[in-house]
């Protein structure tokens, strides 16, 4: 790498150690990983009973009453691909019988959360809802809801947008957030810690927003909220490339560096101090009336988590006593049994000091439960069994572009798969000595994604890092559990919020 190069990129704050890195990996792109077969309920996808279901939400409330419990919610992301097809109704003729969606958008305009907020937006340029339909003038409302001289969705965050109607309120997703973790995010202190990551031109209208419902939520639930943020650090961004691989120079001559997708919120959950971290996305949240069987669940990972845990800690702390070699045994049964670990095939010809060592090994690591829901043809990661290359087998949530379809047995395995991850994770990320362990140890660095994009009319690469709950969390140890598809509402079009589950 030549100097003029090395300063370029010195001067935006990244080394040059690592963008060699990341150019290696456009030139060589990322290896395929070997499935053994997808996880299934039975194999590696657990199916909790009534009465195990019924003993977790006894006994977590419990539990985590003395914990440091933390909700993370990543909520950088823009609304403005769900109204992708309204922006094309603005860009066109404001021919209604062109748009379907539009159509549809507009005959339950009076279903929206937002209906109130948009029709006093159009009575401050002089119109309403009601006139604007009685003129046929579809554009006029569209225009209101995404432009800035009116409500300016098309620019705003989803956490911000109103999604469900009550009697005395309408809510956004951040309060939606803020109500759900009153319900199984209860910590010691009687505190509800929420933790946001959201883009830097939406922070204060974050603040502004909790600011404005916090006080009633603390009066009503006798409950105090710990609410904090962080932004995606430009420390993680990756450098974009030309299509041979050289780095992409802007017209000033300074390259371009690009946020690298959610995997870069790895950084920010590694800054997050706790004993329980749940994480999920922001749109995926439902009015009062159906929260109960994700609080049901929540619950049930979380004790579920609570009480693998506790095992993995008694059989490490076991191993380090005069008693080692019967703790290792009882370690080969946490492995294999509450883990549902798969051991190398000659594990049994190891030494009792190699069986010892590679147990602890496997046990000290961060732990998570993830959420599965059966699938129903939504994208998301996937389930798997993957062969490691210590011999060992072990659950990862894989994208299909991670998995090699030319490949007749990996095809085989993924068309087998029934299930996928609706982004609903609780986590453990501190060891059996109270430390938390630094997480960016514990990410596959081969498990990234390269995609095409273009700027200013120039094609390029980009890089995104590996993907926060798949190869960021590879090195975890990791339990599957079926949830109900009840628990996964998440809202990809403007049109989602007519759904049932969300009115």
């Amino acid at each position: 790498m030549d100097a003029g190069l090395e300063e370029k990129i010195q001067s935006q704050g990244m080394t040059p150690g690592t963008v060699a890195q990341q150019i290696e990996n456009f030139k060589n792109g990322f290896p395929f990983l070997k499935i053994t077969a997808p996880a299934t309920p039975g194999d590696g996808i657990r199916v909790l009973s009534e009465d195990e279901l019924a003993h977790f939400t006894q006994t977590y409330p419990k539990r985590a009453a003395q914990l440091d419990v933390v909700k993370f919610v990543p909520a950088s992301g823009a609304a403005s691909r769900m109204f992708k097809d309204l922006f094309s109704f603005l860009d066109g003729d404001g021919d209604l019988s062109k748009s379907a969606f539009t159509q549809k958008f507009i005959a339950n305009i009076d279903k929206f959360a937002f209906y109130s907020d948009l029709d006093a937006a159009l009575k401050a340029q002089g119109s309403s809802i009601q006139a604007s339909l009685d003129e046929g003038d579809s554009k006029k409302i569209v225009s209101a809801l995404l432009g800035e001289d009116g409500l300016g969705y098309g620019n705003l965050p989803k956490g911000l947008l109103r999604f469900h109607r009550y009697d005395t309120e309408n809510r956004t997703p951040a309060q939606e957030h803020l109500v759900e973790g009153l319900q199984y995010a209860v910590g010691k202190n009687n505190k509800v810690r929420i933790h946001f990551t959201v883009s830097p031109e939406h922070e204060e209208k974050f603040k502004a927003e909790i600011a404005s419902v916090l006080p009633g939520l603390k009066a009503a639930s006798g409950v105090d909220f710990e609410v904090t943020y962080s932004q995606q650090k430009k420390s993680t961004d990756t450098i974009a490339v030309n299509m041979d691989n050289t780095p992409f120079e802007e017209e000033d001559g300074s390259l371009l560096f690009r946020p690298a997708g959610h995997g870069a919120l790895l950084d920010n959950l590694n800054d997050i101090e706790a004993d329980l971290i749940f994480i999920k996305n922001i749109d995926n949240v439902v009015p009062d009336r159906i929260k109960g069987t994700t609080k049901v669940y929540k619950m049930a990972i979380a004790g579920l988590l609570l009480e693998v845990q506790e095992k993995v800690f008694q059989a490490l702390r076991g191993m380090e006593s005069e008693y080692r070699d019967a703790y290792a045994e009882m370690a080969e049964r946490v492995f294999t049994g509450d883990l549902g670990g798969k051991l190398p095939a000659d594990f049994q010809t190891y030494s009792s000091n190699e069986k010892a060592n590679f147990l602890k090994a496997k046990l000290n690591r961060p732990i998570r439960v993830c959420g599965m829901v059966k699938n129903t043809g939504e994208p998301g990661g996937g389930p798997f069994w993957i062969q490691e290359a210590d011999g060992s087998q072990s659950l990862q949530i894989l994208e299909t572009a991670q998995i090699d379809l030319g490949d007749p047995e990996s095809k085989k395995h993924f068309q087998g798969s029934t299930h996928f991850n609706p982004v609903d994770l609780v986590c453990g990320t501190k060891d059996y000595t109270g430390n938390s362990f630094d997480l960016m140890k514990y990410r596959d660095m081969q498990t990234g994604f390269i995609t095409e994009k273009s700027k200013s009319g120039r094609d390029l690469k980009a890089l995104e890092l590996p993907g926060l709950w798949n190869g960021a969390m590879a090195g975890w140890n990791t339990l599957f559990v079926e949830v109900p598809l009840i628990t996964f509402n998440p809202v990809k079009t403007v049109n989602d919020l007519l759904r049932d589950e969300h009115q």
